[in-house]
């Protein structure tokens, strides 16, 4: 019965996390533009052939740019729980948190590095 159990509850972990993916496309103004983002690279990737190293490449940057963004969503409502009225140091916890900024400046960079030379 404890191992039924252990996959039961696994398996809610897992029904949790889609639920926090959904609240980040939903409700996250900046998760739909990477979102809009991925679509569109995502066709230039099949119209223009690239290959499966660029597609592992233009991948792992969807993944990492959505990743972060979760995160520095989670970091901002957590300080605005934690500390609902405006204080510098909340302010600058909440601007550390947006790295996914620098993922997404990347994630450009290495999709310039891959579509540059189909055009």
């Amino acid at each position: 019965m404890g191992k039924l159990y252990n996959i039961k509850e696994r398996l809610k972990s897992f029904v949790y996390a889609g639920k926090g993916i959904y609240i980040l496309i939903r409700r996250e103004h900046n998760a739909g533009i990477h979102c809009a983002a991925i679509a569109l690279v995502t066709t230039a990737g099949f119209y223009f052939n690239i290959t499966k190293t660029e597609w592992i490449a233009i991948i792992l940057c969807f993944g990492l740019v959505l990743a972060v963004e979760a995160l520095n969503t989670a970091i901002e409502r957590l300080v605005d729980m934690v500390c609902p009225e405006r204080r510098p140091l909340a302010g600058e916890v909440k601007d550390l948190a947006a790295a996914v900024l620098i993922c997404a400046i990347t994630a450009t960079i290495v999709g310039a590095i891959v579509f540059i030379p189909y055009f």
